[in-house]
């Protein structure tokens, strides 16, 4: 995704691309993701700046590329007890909460936003900010709205093997590409040229596991998180957050998978559902199942009912920078050739804003 966006930058301002793709489809983090817009748990500052300026972004494209599936379905991070509550209500204390659009709201104005919501439960923290596209279906169609462009060429199944020179680069079919710039977004992909491009590059990779159900038979009309999400998302830090971990917590497979509840509905009525963090590398090959467990039984009891057959089960992997309050990592590795990679667990969300300010420094 944030290879395509900064192509739809390039081409939105008048210039032909060039697409080299490893896979012959987008494969990576781009499809193995929520499609969540997420303004509420964005660090202050340039994070949330980034995230709220990709937030008009994605609405803007949405009208050029309906077949994106944004909706801005707004979410609610549910609190059951006091102290989860305590963190809810000191967001809204923040200085950006009014920017971030911020509400508290109790248990019946909870279901009053989403009916399919019947668990037990105190109220949840909204925030109509946040947004969604369709994650599996979003790279293709961007894509075809490239191409309708008449500026832009797709090059799927093909690797960039070396930078040759300036502003040029050679694929794995030994053919050259030159341009004004070249724009290198490898996601997790960190090894080979990339390695011997950026030696030492501050970036990790971070694996997670989610799940998509069956189709729910209602909808579910905001995305919804659990309070385990203020443990992982900065914008909760402080006192409440301090608190909430002495007093509570985390059960024993959240805590060893580093756990949170997000739930969003597919466009299908179906549910996506995760996730983990694993950042200590090298990952397994498969999946566990105790997560799954864990996050059923979690999204159940929000729903006040049980889950829908869940019809997939997958793993990914993304890249994030290594000081996490970096939005992105972006560096020039030869003259007209920059890397950007390690935007974390806010790819999806930020790509729109993180590729516009390449575009800008690129002066394209």
């Amino acid at each position: 995704m944030l290879g395509t966006l900064h192509a739809w930058h390039a081409v939105q301002r008048g210039h032909e691309v060039v697409h080299i793709e490893r896979e012959a489809e987008a494969r990576g983090a781009s499809v193995r993701n929520f499609g969540l817009v997420w303004v509420s748990g964005r660090a202050g500052g340039e994070e949330l700046d980034t995230a709220l300026r990709a937030r008009e972004l994605w609405e803007e494209i949405a009208e050029d590329v309906p077949g994106l599936g944004f909706r801005a379905n707004g979410s609610l991070t549910v609190v059951t007890n006091e102290a989860e509550l305590a963190v809810a209500r000191a967001a809204l204390e923040r200085p950006d909460a009014a920017a971030r659009g911020f509400a508290l709201l109790d248990a019946d104005e909870v279901r009053k936003h989403n009916p399919a919501l019947r668990g037990e439960f105190l109220g949840a923290l909204w925030c109509p900010r946040d947004a969604a596209v369709e994650p599996r279906t979003a790279q293709r169609v961007l894509k075809e709205a490239l191409l309708a462009s008449g500026r832009y060429t797709f090059l799927g199944g093909r690797e960039v093997r070396e930078v040759v020179g300036e502003r040029a680069v050679r694929d794995d079919h030994g053919v050259t590409h030159t341009g004004a710039a070249v724009v290198l977004c490898t996601g997790a992909w960190l090894g080979g040229m990339v390695r011997e491009l950026a030696p030492g590059l501050p970036v990790r990779r971070v694996r997670l596991q989610m799940m998509q159900t069956a189709p729910l038979g209602e909808e579910l009309t905001t995305s919804v998180a659990d309070a385990d999400s203020f443990r992982y998302y900065p914008a909760y830090g402080g006192a409440a957050l301090d608190a909430l971990a002495a007093a509570q917590s985390q059960p024993p497979v959240a805590a060893a998978h580093k756990m949170q509840l997000l739930m969003v509905q597919r466009a299908d009525g179906g549910l996506t559902i995760g996730d983990t963090h694993e950042y200590d590398a090298p990952f397994g090959f498969d999946v566990d199942e105790d997560p799954y467990e864990h996050v059923t039984a979690v999204a159940e009891a929000l729903l006040g009912r049980p889950l829908p057959a869940v019809r997939r089960r997958w793993a990914g992997v993304y890249a994030q920078c290594l000081d996490t309050t970096r939005v992105v990592h972006r560096q020039q590795v030869r003259d007209g050739v920059w890397l950007v990679t390690g935007p974390g667990g806010r790819g999806m969300t930020c790509a729109p804003a993180i590729a516009e300010t390449t575009a800008n420094t690129l002066d394209w």
